[in-house]
């Protein structure tokens, strides 16, 4: 190489240096993530990109513009609108008589004091305790409705409010199969370890977000496929339906008094045959659900990753193991397996998977911008503290408080003891 070539390779090497943010900003349906770009110098280096692309003299990454995530500071993560947001989905929890006060509140000062357009299920509309009361009977006549399963809601919410549990925020996301607008979630349900916002001052709380002032925590989700043998051979087969999932898919062996033999692939090489109750294939926020109760590790909900757990293994070394998000798992029923097995999803569609059907589990492009409270590392922790009570026990004593330490030292032995003893006898 001769000196000005040698001056070029410098050069773009420094130019590549000092490129150190991301370009590429999450899009959701009325609201974006707000990346801080600029001379901004992180304070979670580990979390971001590497901006080096080039390792030794030779040595570089191919670029490949069909990534599926990319990893960036959780803290770059701010909701912001491109315009102002116009209407709004409520989500209450269903068969609960606490949280209907709380609705009829939200929803009459949505339509009042902000003159946003409520979207709401039509069997809220048919509760028979809501009609009864005099505040929502003024705002009735103004809620539109849809119906889960025969309306589609893509492009036609801007914010979601969710009011009760865990739950709320799993329908939100079966609500919405591909892009999710940005969803606060209030808790007022039984769990609530991802509803972080309290509903005594709601006012304050939703005029926050709706002025973009929030940090978001994008959940990532498990795009799901069911391959059924009959139809990947025939001609006029149906596409096969796609399933998003937030927490989890499981595969267990169902009513049947056989251990369940189910082979599973990564990126089509065979990696083991699980035999046992089943298998739980979560996302990360999925990881404090089944996953955990099953052995499973807690996995931050910013962590780009697919967990794979046994449900009751046969096999003590059968450990639960970790995944780069963006592969492809499939899982099918052995050959000789005595049994077939059943899938479900999220806890909801539970069908069967007969021998030679096949299900297929990645990554999916299109997360649940879920809002915080706080901020990414304060939400998760405080609900694994307030909810999970991890790592809650009695705190060991002062050695100050202790009799029968303070007038022992490390220093004594037993022949100290004995003639200690003898001495007072």
């Amino acid at each position: 190489m001769n000196e000005n070539a040698m001056k070029m390779a410098q050069a773009m090497v420094q130019l590549e240096l000092k490129d150190d943010s991301p370009k590429v900003p999450r899009k959701t349906v009325c609201g974006k993530v707000q990346e801080k770009l600029g001379t901004f110098r992180r304070t979670r280096s580990l979390n971001a990109p590497s901006p080096i692309q080039q390792f030794g003299p030779c040595g570089r990454i191919m670029k490949n513009s069909a990534m599926v995530m990319t990893i960036q500071d959780p803290a770059s993560q701010r909701l912001t609108w491109y315009k102002p947001p116009l209407t709004v989905l409520v989500i209450k929890k269903v068969r609960d008589v606490s949280v209907l006060q709380p609705f009829v509140k939200l929803v009459k000062w949505l339509i009042q004091e902000k003159s946003m357009l409520v979207y709401v299920e039509q069997s809220v509309m048919d509760d028979t305790l809501l009609a009864t009361n005099p505040s929502f009977t003024v705002v009735k006549d103004k809620l539109m409705t849809f119906r889960d399963g025969k309306d589609d809601l893509t492009d036609k919410i801007d914010f979601i409010i969710c009011l009760g549990g865990d739950g709320t925020l799993l329908y939100a996301s079966l609500l919405f199969q591909q892009s999710v607008p940005p969803v606060m979630a209030f808790h007022l349900g039984s769990l609530g370890f991802l509803t972080p916002f309290e509903f005594e001052n709601f006012e304050d709380q939703v005029t926050n977000v709706l002025e973009g002032h929030a940090a978001l925590t994008l959940r990532s989700r498990l795009r799901c496929i069911i391959m059924r043998k009959n139809e990947e051979t025939a001609k006029d087969a149906k596409p096969p339906t796609n399933i998003l999932v937030l927490n989890e898919v499981v595969i267990d062996r169902g009513p049947s008094p056989y251990l369940s033999n189910i082979d599973l692939y990564l990126d089509g090489k065979l990696i083991t045959s699980v035999q046992g109750d089943g298998l739980i294939v979560s996302t990360p926020t999925g990881s404090t659900a089944y996953a955990v109760a099953a052995g499973a590790s807690m996995i931050h909900p910013s962590v780009p990753a697919i967990m794979v757990t046994p449900i009751c293994p046969h096999s003590l070394s059968f450990r639960p193991i970790v995944v780069p998000a963006g592969v492809e798992l499939k899982i099918s029923v052995s050959p000789d397996s005595r049994n077939t097995a059943w899938v479900s999803f999220d806890g909801r569609n539970r069908q069967e998977l007969l021998h030679g059907d096949s299900l297929r589990v990645t990554t999916s492009i299109y997360p649940v911008p879920s809002i915080c409270a706080q901020d990414q590392i304060a939400d998760w922790f405080d609900s694994l503290g307030e909810c999970l009570h991890w790592n809650v026990r009695k705190r060991q004593k002062h050695l100050d408080e202790l009799s029968d330490l303070t007038h022992s030292s490390s220093n004594d032995t037993l022949d100290s003891l004995e003639h200690t003893d003898q001495i007072d006898s």
